[in-house]
């Protein structure tokens, strides 16, 4: 059995970490400002190895952020030498693992995290710090997120008109709201291609789609975006049922969010996904627009999060260390290979994973 605590591994002690304080400013927290703390594990058993299995896990946000910070991983890898690494550009934590052909492959992963509610005061602009290399990070194309073509001038055509980046990133929240619909047989969370839904015109899909529609369009519009990849690991305590974890299994909850980078305003955390959920599965179902519910949601999830979420990085064609396949879109399942290929990371029950959470 191999145990090791990733925080020392990984050289992200509290010299390593990152406190960016112009990010801390952007952010007004919400009145309690309280820090919540979660304990999530995840365990993986590949019940069909084959050759050399490699298992790769995401570890929560390495960096601190005014709505999360890492208390620590330990993880075990039974019957191999588990490792860890961190790329602090993204935010992005890996642990993963190699097993010999012969052996049964198992790999635990155990986190402590706390999260607060975080909040942007959208009628008080302030001076706010910016680092220009991350902005410009956040501005580039991605594989499934082009800037160009179709998604340009959609981004055009959606922000014609709006006077500055607040009332861009608003025009597409509010385009992203109104034109797009959840669509409940979308496997996991989606793909995040943006062209085909354009192309298209097929604007349906899960939060990897819908959200990674409004970081897109926002890049190409010129607003600095990223999605925020990560699970839901509570109830809402706003009385949503559909925008929090039911039980402690949160092993089908994973979850994408949004922030965009305004002037005046730093990261403003946006969810459009979260809006079409709740038009969709809050009860009694397909709510409409103009619900109070949806309403609701509508306002609060333009400038706010609640953080009933664990936040895994911002991270998009990710290259796992060791894999034989190509980058993953997104890193926020685990994954694994084995010597027939990768397997499918949304069948929890064949791979075998079960990720659970409780509040500590």
């Amino acid at each position: 059995m191999f145990r090791r605590d990733f925080l020392r591994l990984a050289g992200l002690s509290a010299s390593g970490l990152v406190l960016p304080s112009a990010v801390s400013r952007a952010f007004a927290q919400s009145p309690a400002d309280t820090w919540r703390t979660f304990e999530v594990t995840t365990r993986v058993e590949v019940l069909k190895p084959a050759g050399r299995t490699r298992v790769w896990l995401p570890t929560p946000l390495t960096v601190d952020t005014p709505y999360q910070k890492s208390l620590g991983s330990t993880f075990n890898a039974e019957g191999a030498e588990g490792k860890a690494s961190a790329d602090p550009a993204w935010g992005m934590g890996i642990v993963w693992a190699e097993w010999a052909e012969g052996t049964k492959p198992v790999l635990t992963l155990v986190s402590r995290f706390a999260t607060r509610d975080v909040a942007v005061d959208l009628a008080k602009p302030r001076k706010v710090a910016a680092d220009r290399a991350e902005l410009a990070r956040y501005l580039k194309a991605t594989e499934l997120l082009p800037t160009d073509g179709i998604v340009k001038s959609t981004a055009m055509e959606v922000t014609r008109g709006a006077k500055g980046d607040l009332e861009k990133a608003r025009a597409i929240y509010d385009w992203i709201c109104d034109n797009t619909f959840r669509n409940p047989k979308t496997r996991g969370c989606g793909t995040g291609d943006i062209k085909y839904m354009l192309e298209s015109r097929n604007l349906s899909g899960k939060c990897a789609d819908l959200n990674a529609l409004y970081v897109g369009l926002a890049r190409a519009a010129g607003l600095p975006a990223r999605d925020v990849y990560g699970i839901r690991v509570a109830k809402s305590a706003h009385g949503y049922k559909s925008l929090g974890a039911g039980t402690e299994n949160i092993t089908k909850a994973q979850h994408c969010r949004a922030e965009v980078h305004v002037g005046g305003y730093g990261w403003v955390p946006v969810d459009p996904a979260d809006v079409r959920k709740v038009v969709l599965e809050e009860p009694p179902g397909n709510l409409p627009l103009g619900d109070e519910k949806v309403t609701k949601a509508r306002a609060r999830l333009f400038g706010s999060w609640e953080m009933n979420w664990l936040a895994y990085n911002f991270a998009h064609d990710v290259a796992l260390p060791g894999a034989a396949k190509g980058p993953v879109p997104f890193f926020m399942y685990p994954q694994c290979e084995t010597a027939e290929g990768r397997l499918d990371s949304l069948d929890p029950d064949n791979f075998k994973y079960q990720i659970t959470s409780r509040e500590i």
